[in-house]
């Protein structure tokens, strides 16, 4: 009784700290879109791929960005529930999530150091870091048990 009680309780840990993220990600899309994020990012692209012609990053008109990143949170809450339940994909899928939100709100910060100004999206960069080492600790944590 006391092992399958544990182990609820560490699969409800993943909820929280998914949650967290997802709402930290919706806010940095807010901040992002307020800031004119593809401002800086298109002519990045843009520059990275004619410098190396295999650069993999597409480049984004507003509406289609927004759009995609409104439905990738949007999926993101609906999947909220299974991550409350500790579902196997769901936990699988938590380290990848976090492990890009954490990159994504590193490469903010460190942009704004390089270019030695506040980046679009720097703003809530430290959300993405701070949730995502919850969300990348507490999947850890459930896997180990």
């Amino acid at each position: 009784m006391a092992l399958a009680a544990r182990a609820g309780h560490s699969t409800a840990r993943l909820g929280p700290p998914w949650l967290a993220l997802t709402v930290a990600l919706a806010a940095h899309v807010v901040d992002e879109a307020l800031t004119d994020f593809l401002s800086v990012y298109n002519p990045f692209v843009s520059a990275a791929r004619q410098r190396w012609a295999w650069f993999p990053m597409p480049i984004f008109a507003f509406e289609v960005w927004l759009v995609g990143l409104i439905i990738l949170v949007g999926v993101l809450l609906l999947l909220t529930p299974l991550a409350y339940r500790g579902v196997a994909p769901v936990r699988t899928a938590a380290y990848p999530y976090a492990a890009i939100m954490l990159l994504n709100g590193v490469g903010h910060l460190v942009g704004s150091v390089y270019l030695w100004r506040w980046m679009p999206g720097a703003t809530t960069a430290p959300l993405l870091l701070v949730t995502s080492v919850w969300l990348l600790r507490s999947s850890t944590r459930g896997a180990e048990r």
